[in-house]
C-alpha cells in the first residue's frame, strides 16, 4: 500500500505554508503595506521601475540594444576566437583553416567600416565623445594583430598552440613583439564597453530620484551564463544599484531570483498589462523578506546575518589562487586586470562584464558620473599604433609589430 501522510498532518502543514496558510496572509499584508513602494526589476538586459498603485513601468535598455556594444565586443571576443581556433587546431579538428580565414576576412571588413565619422556620428555614444579617434586606433591594432597571427598559424600550423598563442599574441614576453598585448585590448574594449552601461544605468537610476531607504530591488532571470550572477559579489548590477544609491540601499532589500518570471523591454512597448507581472514580483519580494525579518526577531541574541559586500582581495603573486574577484587598485594595475579577464571565463559563476564593471562604476560614482574623468584601464594611459585615418576603404600596411 503506498504511503500517504495523515490527512489532519497535511492540514497542519497547509495551515503554515499553503495557499491560504499564515505566510500567505501575512505576505499579503505585507504586500498591501508597500503597495506604494517601487519596485525596481533588473533582467539580463533591461532595468524596469514599478512605480507602484498600479502606475505604468518606466524602463532603459542597458545591453544588446544599446550604441556601439556588438561592435567592441565583437573585437575583444578576438582573443578568444583565435584561442578557439588554437583548440581545434591542437585537438586536431577538422575546419580550423576555414574558420581562422573567415575570422582574416571579417577583420577586413571591420578594419573599413571603422572611421572617426562612423563612431561620432553613427554610433555617438555620449560616454565615448573625444574618444572616437582612439577607439579607430584600437579597432585597427586589434583587428591587425588578430589577422597577423591567424595569417602565421595558416602558413605555419605549430604557431596555433596556447604556447605560441601567448607569446605571440595574448602577453608577449619580450618587449618589442607587440607594441600592445592583445589581453591589454581586451581588457580596453570591455572597459569602454561598460562604460557607456554604467554611464546610461547611473545616470537613469539618478534620475529616479527615489527613495533608496524604502526601495525594493530584484534581479530576475539569467544573467550571461545560466550558472552566473546569482550572488552580490558575482553580479554587478548589485554594486551598480548601491553605488546610484550612495550606498543607502539596504542590501537586503536586493534579491536575485534567477526563476522569478522572465520580463523584457518588448513587453513595455507594446503596452502589454504587466499588473499580474508586477503583483508576481511583489509577492516574491514580500513573501522572502518576511520570512527573513521573522528569523531575525525570532533568533534574537545569536549571531545576525550581515550581506557580504566587503572589499575584494588584492593580489601581487602570479602562483596565488583565486577564489573571489581581486580588487583593481588603480587604472594602471594591469595585472590585476588581465587576472580578472581569466577569472571571469575560468568561474562559472561569473558574469564576463565584471571583469571590468565594479572599477568604472567606482569611478563614474567617484567622479560625479563624468565618463570624461575617468581612466579606462589599458587604453587611456595605453599608446595604440595610430590607424589610416581615410573614410575610404584603406590599403593594406605592413603586419603590425613583426608578429609574423
Amino acid at each position: 500500500m503506498p504511503y500517504r501522510p495523515d490527512p489532519r498532518f497535511v492540514d497542519l502543514y497547509e495551515l503554515y505554508t499553503g495557499p491560504r496558510s499564515i505566510a500567505a496572509e501575512l505576505s499579503q499584508r505585507k504586500m498591501d503595506a508597500t503597495a506604494d513602494t517601487p519596485l525596481l526589476i533588473s533582467t539580463g538586459s533591461d532595468l524596469v521601475l514599478f512605480p507602484g498603485r498600479g502606475r505604468e513601468p518606466v524602463s532603459v535598455s542597458f545591453r544588446l540594444s544599446t550604441r556601439g556594444f556588438k561592435e567592441l565586443t565583437a573585437v575583444s571576443h578576438l582573443g578568444t576566437a583565435a584561442a578557439w581556433v588554437v583548440e581545434m587546431q591542437e585537438a586536431g579538428m577538422d575546419g580550423w583553416q576555414l574558420w581562422a580565414r573567415r575570422f582574416i576576412a571579417q577583420c577586413e571588413e571591420v578594419r573599413a567600416a571603422s572611421t572617426v565619422s562612423y563612431w561620432a556620428s553613427e554610433v555617438t555614444v555620449e560616454a565615448w565623445k573625444g574618444w572616437e579617434p582612439k577607439i579607430v586606433d584600437v579597432v585597427d591594432y586589434a583587428c591587425r594583430t588578430a589577422e597577423s597571427y591567424l595569417q602565421a598559424g595558416l602558413q605555419d600550423p605549430s604557431v596555433f598552440t596556447y604556447e605560441q598563442l601567448r607569446q605571440r599574441f595574448l602577453e608577449p614576453p619580450k618587449p618589442g613583439i607587440l607594441p600592445v598585448a592583445f589581453n591589454d585590448v581586451m581588457v580596453a574594449t570591455f572597459a569602454l564597453t561598460f562604460l557607456d552601461i554604467a554611464h546610461r544605468m547611473l545616470t537613469w537610476l539618478k534620475s529616479l530620484e527615489l527613495d533608496w531607504q524604502t526601495v525594493m530591488v530584484m534581479i530576475c532571470g539569467s544573467s550571461g551564463r545560466p550558472t552566473a550572477g546569482l550572488t552580490w559579489a558575482t553580479n554587478n548590477m548589485c554594486h551598480m544599484v548601491w553605488r546610484a544609491s550612495q550606498r543607502a540601499l539596504k542590501p537586503e532589500h536586493l534579491l536575485i531570483s534567477p526563476h522569478a518570471p522572465g520580463l523584457n523591454l518588448e513587453m513595455i512597448k507594446s503596452g502589454s498589462d504587466l499588473r499580474d507581472l508586477e503583483k508576481s514580483y511583489r509577492t516574491l519580494w514580500c513573501k522572502t523578506r518576511v520570512t527573513a525579518e521573522i528569523g531575525g526577531r525570532m533568533f534574537e541574541g545569536f549571531p545576525v546575518f550581515a550581506p557580504d559586500i566587503g572589499q575584494a582581495p588584492i593580489i601581487a603573486d602570479p602562483s596565488q589562487a583565486l577564489s573571489e574577484m581581486p580588487r583593481l587598485q588603480h587604472p594602471n594595475d594591469r595585472f590585476t586586470a588581465i587576472s580578472r579577464l581569466r577569472l571571469v571565463m575560468e568561474d562559472p559563476r561569473q558574469l564576463l562584464s565584471n571583469s571590468v564593471a565594479e572599477f568604472i562604476i567606482d569611478e563614474l560614482s567617484d567622479n560625479g558620473l563624468d565618463p570624461a574623468s575617468v581612466t579606462i584601464p589599458c587604453f587611456t594611459n595605453t599608446v595604440y599604433p595610430a590607424a589610416q585615418r581615410a573614410e575610404a576603404v584603406a590599403p593594406e600596411c605592413p603586419t603590425v609589430g613583426g608578429l609574423v
